[in-house]
């Protein structure tokens, strides 16, 4: 039998190795990690420009395609500039800007605090269309919700769009990843004939069946109302944000 202190020992030893041993997966695993989420980031970008890319080709598909990343701040002014690879102004390049540490900024904006709130734009440019990539996050039933949209160059119409999860319910919710429900969006519009920014709502029941402007709506998926008012914000909270570059830009 052993003694209760050899079996102390050995239990912290062995804690000691399979701690090192994790440690040292997690630091050589970390640059494959942090590679992958960058490509797959770069290709669900170009897919709101509908161009398709691999985890392979997703680099240099970013780099032939996107002619410059912008941040602008809330009132609409340009304080950040990537192009060519380098920094042309200001100090934030666009992809590097984490939503999720951009929505606690707005919150704490909102709540009085002197922070400022970076909002990333990408300049898409394949020789005959120049498109407004922008990035969004909201809330699902059961957890965040992201959206990529691509506008036109009057920086109203959408041109493509792209919806992804962490966890929706399969059949339900989860339907916003697909793409019957994602072309819906193609040449809907933010803004009214006066406009005025109006968004675009995903309908409960069918915008046929609605009072809303088939221009700015889309319909819900069925049986997924909470996820479907949850892109319905995402879309409105996030654009909003822009009009005031849009604005400017116009």
């Amino acid at each position: 039998m052993y003694s209760n202190g050899y079996i102390f020992r050995f239990a912290i030893i062995m804690v000691v190795i399979v701690a090192a041993i994790l440690s040292g997966a997690a630091m050589v695993l970390k640059p494959f990690q942090e590679r992958n989420a960058t490509n797959e980031k770069m290709q669900t970008i170009l897919e709101a420009a509908e161009v398709s890319a691999t985890a392979e080709n997703a680099q240099e598909q970013y780099s032939k395609y996107i002619a410059t990343e912008l941040v602008v701040d809330m009132e609409g002014n340009i304080i950040g500039q990537y192009q060519d690879g380098k920094m042309v102004s200001g100090e934030q390049r666009a992809f590097d800007v984490k939503l999720k540490e951009q929505l606690k900024n707005l919150q704490d904006f909102k709540n009085g605090k002197d922070v400022q709130v970076l909002l990333p734009i990408y300049i898409f440019d394949d020789g005959s269309r120049k498109l407004n990539i922008i990035p969004m996050q909201g809330k699902g039933l059961w957890g965040p919700i992201y959206g990529t949209i691509a506008l036109e160059g009057d920086l109203n119409t959408v041109y493509g769009a792209v919806f992804s999860h962490k966890g929706e319910t399969p059949g339900l919710g989860a339907e916003i990843a697909t793409k019957d429900f994602q072309q819906q969006f193609k040449d809907k519009t933010i803004f009214d004939q006066n406009g005025n920014f109006v968004s675009v709502k995903v309908v409960k029941g069918g915008v046929a069946n609605s009072n809303i402007n088939p221009a700015h709506g889309v319909d819900a998926i069925s049986g997924g109302t909470i996820t479907s008012d949850g892109v319905t914000d995402m879309l409105k909270n996030t654009f909003e944000l822009y009009v005031p570059y849009f604005d400017k830009q116009q």
